[in-house]
């Protein structure tokens, strides 16, 4: 059951800091009017896309190099195939294929609007060093950040960016999360769609000296999203990465995003064959925010 709940989410995805803050207590008046108690799963999924050609090297980064948990991929037919990673409960989901109408443009961290960057975090700096080495990849640049925690910046083989941040002495939990770097165009509006329609905690900001930023931090069990703005005129990246959320009611959330005129990407929907009904979103800046609910005709029926 376990396994065909996993393959749903993932044909569905598919087709479309400091080591430990103070956190701030939840705007009860957001979590009233978002759909945070809709949320099931006690952490976010993400999802990349690149190009096809780029797949074994991507597969070869995130799992020998990175070390992070492979899952069962899915065959999707017609020479598709969904790459999974598992980070505690959630996954980063790697699906070779541009999805079409959607802006591209990875460059650095602060070059476009979008998401920009994952942010993993690992115990040990030496022996990440040398799978990086020992797969012929330039060894990572890490820097002091001023807490006992020691960050370097690298790309992935489609050119996106990831935070590596070593926490020597953290407990295991520490290295089950996973945080998504969003630059914005408008700090007030992403702040808004992320706290009061999402309902995330809001914890306090922090200075990332690694980017050279301010960020704004919302968490949801095991995954943070942090936000930071350095223009409004930046080109955009709508399709490079996503976010995905695993709902018990996606008519309630459809419904919400209706009452706030939020940008709709997929129009509220199901696919043949599976008991499935979905949503995606985007936030202000098009970063795609995917509401997926499964055995929804059960909930109908009921």
């Amino acid at each position: 059951m376990k396994k065909c709940y996993a393959m749903l989410l993932s044909f569905c995805a598919f087709l479309a800091a400091p080591a430990v803050v103070a956190e701030e207590a939840p705007d009860e008046q957001a979590m009233t009017d978002s759909v945070r108690s809709l949320i099931t799963q006690n952490s976010m999924n993400v999802y990349r896309r690149f190009e096809p050609e780029q797949t074994e090297a991507m597969v070869e980064f995130y799992d020998a190099v990175l070390g992070l948990k492979p899952l069962q991929p899915i065959d999707l037919g017609g020479g598709q195939t969904m790459i999974l990673f598992g980070i505690g409960s959630g996954q980063i989901k790697l699906a070779a294929g541009l999805k079409e109408g959607r802006q591209y443009h990875l460059d650095g961290v602060n070059d476009g609007t979008g998401i920009r960057l994952f942010t993993l975090f690992f115990p040990d700096e030496s022996a990440l060093v040398e799978r990086f080495v020992s797969h012929g990849l330039a060894a990572p640049e890490f820097i002091e950040r001023g807490d006992g925690t020691r960050a370097a910046l690298v790309k992935d083989p489609g050119g996106f960016s990831v935070e590596m941040i070593i926490l020597p002495d953290g407990c295991a939990e520490n290295f089950e999360k996973v945080e998504i770097g969003i630059n914005v165009s408008d700090l007030g509006a992403s702040r808004d769609f992320y706290n009061d329609f999402v309902g995330l905690d809001k914890l306090p900001p922090i200075k990332n000296e690694l980017l050279g930023v301010v960020q704004y931090p919302y968490r949801h069990g095991e995954t943070t999203i942090n936000l930071w703005s350095v223009g409004r005129d930046l080109p955009a990246d709508t399709g490079s990465a996503g976010i995905q959320y695993v709902v018990s009611d996606v008519e309630a959330v459809n419904a919400n995003a209706e009452k706030r005129n939020i940008t709709v990407e997929t129009p509220l929907g199901g696919l043949p064959g599976f008991d499935l009904r979905f949503v995606w979103l985007n936030d202000p800046d098009g970063v795609t925010n995917y509401f997926a609910q499964i055995g929804a005709s059960d909930s109908i029926k009921n």
